[in-house]
């Protein structure tokens, strides 16, 4: 016990000493850039400090209360609630395991790992599957974040919610009425014993706090550098057709691969797209990105992850339309 919560502490440590470095890098760019910026006469560069600093310094909170969230339930909560919970049809477990993202958060990184564990208990193969989606892409983590990114905007967290759901069931109903056996490769149990406790939530929330804060800055700067390096009249094309903007974000989520906690404060930087499009990057960003589909790769194999993800993004940029039209 003395040595997990040594390694907790130390964890905690390197998460909060992280946050704060992220905060206080952020910070100081943001009062230096842009006068670097003016000194250089180069007023684009204090433009893409400031959107950059905007990002970063919203979202860091946001993704340090989500890893601490998910590296708990991943130590704490045992894998076989899920299957005491779940209802033995397939037809019924999906929603319910979709359901059960709203009060069992977890980053998109982990959620693929709890997915083969929970078919290894017996889960069915299409309830564990919507659980992988939903869990990263509507807890409360999430939507709060979602609400301070888009003030006023309550429409905008709702549409998320509903979008995201209806994503995650439909596809758990579509593997289970189409999938094929062939298709998914068992995930292999790891040879060594897995850690446990104290031990397992301090190494989780070190691992997923520096990997998913990395992919934040990422994030943070290539939505800056596109703000400042597309042209205006490039965006216009887009930005001028509800059809093409849509198409655009869905894309960018893939390729951007933003962590779930702090994606609302990419989209909401993103204001020259309509809501529709930015509801697109959202709901498609934690379920098909190019760092989940290689996990699933390597843990289902590339058969599945090709039509697994495939599918994803055709179903969840058709869920965003549909509630983006319902509800603006």
């Amino acid at each position: 016990m003395g040595d997990g919560l040594r390694l907790v502490v130390r964890a905690l440590v390197y998460a909060v000493v992280g946050g704060t470095a992220l905060l206080a890098i952020a910070t100081v760019v943001s009062v230096l850039g842009p006068m670097l910026a003016l000194d250089l006469y180069t007023p684009p560069v204090a433009a893409w400090w400031t959107v950059f600093t905007a990002i970063a310094v919203q979202g860091v909170p946001f993704l340090l209360l989500g890893t601490v969230v998910s590296a708990a339930i991943g130590a704490f909560v045992p894998e076989r609630v899920f299957s005491r919970l779940l209802p033995r049809s397939p037809a019924l477990a999906v929603p319910v395991a979709g359901a059960a993202g709203v009060v069992l958060p977890g980053c998109e990184c982990a959620s693929v790992p709890v997915a083969g564990s929970l078919m290894r208990r017996g889960v069915a193969p299409a309830a564990a599957l919507a659980f992988l989606l939903s869990a990263p892409a509507i807890n409360p983590v999430v939507l709060v974040a979602t609400s301070i990114a888009f003030p006023g905007q309550p429409k905008m967290v709702l549409a998320r919610l509903v979008a995201s759901l209806a994503t995650a069931v439909v596809m758990g109903w579509l593997w289970a009425r189409f999938g094929r056996d062939e298709w998914l490769r068992p995930p292999q149990r790891n040879a060594p014993a897995a850690a446990t406790g104290l031990r397992a939530f301090g190494a989780g929330l070190q691992h997923d706090f520096l990997h998913a804060g990395g992919f934040l800055v990422l994030g943070a700067a290539a939505a800056a550098t596109f703000n400042l390096v597309v042209p205006r009249s490039v965006l216009d094309v887009f930005t001028g057709s509800a059809w093409l903007s849509v198409l655009l974000l869905a894309v960018l989520a893939v390729v951007l691969c933003v962590c779930s906690e702090a994606d609302a404060f990419v989209a909401a930087s993103l204001s020259g797209f309509p809501p529709t499009a930015r509801l697109a990057f959202m709901v498609i960003g934690p379920m098909v990105d190019l760092k989940l589909i290689a996990l699933q790769t390597g843990t289902f194999g590339r058969s599945f992850a090709v039509r697994f993800s495939s599918a994803t993004w055709a179903v969840a940029l058709t869920s965003s339309v549909l509630v983006g039209w319902w509800l603006w």
